[in-house]
Parts: C-alpha cells; structure tokens; sequence
C-alpha cells in the first residue's frame, strides 16, 4: 500500500524531484527600473536585459536575478539580497568607489576606513543599489 501523498495528480516524491531539477533563481523588487538598470548595468558593469518591464542579471556561472519594480510600494530589504565574491576586496572596494559607489557603515561592525569588515567572518563590504537594497563584495575563499 502506497502512502505517497498527492498534490493533484501528481505525487508528492514526484513533485519534490520536479523541484530539485528546476533551475530556480531568486528576485527582488526595485522602485525604479531605468535607475536600476543604468546602476547593475553601467556602475556595476553587468549583464543586464530587460523585458517586459523586467531586469534581469546575468551573473557569472550562468546565474540569473530577476529584478521587478514595485514603484512607491517598494520597501528595501533589510538583509544582503546579493553577494558578490571577489579576488581582491581591496581592489573591488577601490574601483566601486571610482564608480561612485558609497559604502555602508555598520555601528556594530568593525569596519575599516573603506567600510571592510575585518571582524571575523569573510572580508565583507556593504552597499546599496539606488533602492536601498544590500549588496556586498567579499573576499572568496
């Protein structure tokens, strides 16, 4: 006797291999699309395109993140929506600088004069896309 739950006609060991095989991606909201793309696209220097209204980035290793405009609804996350891993922390901090980028200072962080995090944990810095949304550099392993 089978005792595999059914989510319509499919089961649920059916429908969790479905899952595990689907190449998922995450998203998050922005309030200004054209601000957004001009700040992932020029400023950050990646691959953006957009579509029906829609960003999305094309990350190295054939990743993609879907950015979707909420426009005065648009709250900022208040945790890093994306990492991204760097040689040289230092050298990524200096040239995000060059471009313009402000990074965030953390109270309770011990961060040096570039705003690096240098307190345990990955060499990480913070800053934030024209919505307010995190983002950090880190030194990869």
């Amino acid at each position: 006797m089978s005792t595999a739950v059914r989510i319509g006609d499919t089961t649920q060991r059916e429908w969790s291999e479905m899952l595990k095989d689907s190449p998922a991606f995450s998203g998050y909201s922005v309030s200004d699309i054209p601000k957004a793309k001009q700040f992932y696209g020029e400023t950050l220097g990646l691959e953006v395109s957009e579509r029906n209204g829609l960003l999305t980035l094309h990350l190295a290793g054939d990743r993609e993140t879907l950015i979707y405009p909420k426009g005065e609804h648009h709250e900022p996350a208040s945790f890093t929506v994306l990492n991204f891993p760097v040689d040289d922390i230092e050298r990524a901090v200096d040239d995000l600088v060059a471009r313009g980028v402000e990074f965030e200072r953390y109270a309770q962080m011990d961060q040096d004069a570039r705003g690096i995090n240098r307190g345990g944990g990955p060499l990480i810095a913070w800053f934030t896309d024209p919505a307010g949304n995190i983002l950090s550099v880190l030194q990869a392993a």
